[in-house]
């Protein structure tokens, strides 16, 4: 596992820390689900060679700017209602009175403003002081920004020890994401001195209140034996509850355990739709997946024309199979073109409606 540190954001408020697959939340919002290439999915290669991008190679599980754990808000003041109701300027207003008055989710929130743009000049610097004012105040949220920051060097030095020490400072008052990026940097060595054990803890903590990136990467933890004893139910069952979230690269490799019974009874019917979950979502390494199983008939009746429409959209996605290449050019031409034609209507439906992705 890789600790990438890249902050995402989206206009719902999300910030994450890109770390094997993850990501911290600071004001709430989605996790935005990544087509990288599966860590189970690597025991695919039997049947398909991949020359995708593998964006986040992890040393025990895998990725990104991300991850998920619904919407929370630091502050129940106007300022807080001003924002998430897209009125910027007036939260910035309401949230200085507030931070006259020494309110602690006031300063994050300033922070939040100006360190994403939001109806004002990105202004990093700014953003950084502060966030700074509010972890002085005790303010959990703005502790794990200037983690954020400090880490990438946005608005202040780049400091992954002065990062790791703003985590633990959250992440001892119980912030999740602070601890599942405390656990990553455990993991690797980076800013804190290399643990596996209290990695481990770490990230077990955080995918224990819900942040399906934790609970992504306590699977592979587990399945690996990196910090904990290997226990295939037990990589199985936090596979699941990470899939359950929709994140889509877990809901692949859950079907693909499913498929297998790797920790759990083999359930094909369940595994399709997962693996079709994860397909619609992106994941190249599904979507050959899916042609194959149409292909052969498991999970579906034997489909030739949505064999080689999922095919041609996971080459389109960057992944090589010659082997299922072959198969769609050895299809009668009419069959291969209403192929074709259905993997280019997906793609339309895909770019009209991204938030599906």
């Amino acid at each position: 596992m890789r600790v990438l540190y890249c902050i995402a954001v989206t206009k719902a408020g999300a910030i994450w820390l890109a770390g094997a697959i993850v990501l911290a939340v600071l004001f709430g919002g989605t996790h935005p689900a990544g087509a990288e290439t599966s860590s189970w999915a690597q025991k695919e290669k039997s049947q398909t060679q991949t020359k995708q991008k593998k964006s986040r190679p992890k040393k025990a599980a895998r990725r990104t700017p991300t991850a998920q754990t619904g919407k929370k808000r630091t502050g129940n003041s106007a300022a807080y209602i001003a924002f998430d109701q897209g009125k910027y300027l007036t939260a910035l207003e309401l949230a200085q009175a507030d931070a006259k008055k020494g309110d602690p989710s006031a300063h994050t929130l300033i922070g939040r403003i100006y360190g994403e743009g939001f109806g004002v000049s990105r202004n990093a610097a700014a953003a950084a002081q502060w966030y700074t004012r509010g972890a002085q105040l005790g303010d959990v949220n703005a502790m794990f920004a200037l983690g954020l920051i400090a880490a990438q060097g946005r608005g202040v030095k780049k400091d992954r020890l002065a990062a790791a020490e703003m985590f633990e400072q959250a992440a001892r008052k119980g912030h999740a994401e602070a601890n599942y990026n405390l656990g990553l940097l455990f993991l690797n060595g980076d800013g804190k001195p290399e643990n596996p054990r209290r990695a481990a803890q770490h990230i077990k903590y955080a995918a224990e209140q819900g942040v399906a990136a934790a609970q992504y990467d306590l699977s592979a933890l587990y399945q690996k034996g990196v910090g904990v004893d290997p226990d295939a139910y037990e990589a199985s069952r936090w596979i699941r509850l990470a899939a359950e979230q929709g994140m889509a690269v877990a809901q692949y490799d859950y079907s693909v355990m499913l498929l297998r019974g790797m920790g759990l009874k083999q359930d094909v019917h369940k595994a399709v739709g997962y693996m079709r979950e994860a397909a619609e979502k992106g994941i190249a390494g599904a979507q050959n997946r899916l042609a194959y199983m149409y292909a052969e008939g498991t999970g579906f009746a034997k489909d030739p024309i949505e064999m080689a429409k999922w095919r041609l959209i996971a080459k389109a996605g960057g992944l090589a199979d010659e082997a299922m290449d072959k198969q769609v050019a050895a299809l009668p031409e009419k069959k291969r073109l209403e192929a074709e034609r259905a993997a280019i209507k997906w793609q339309e439906q895909r770019d009209v409606n991204p938030l599906n992705q």
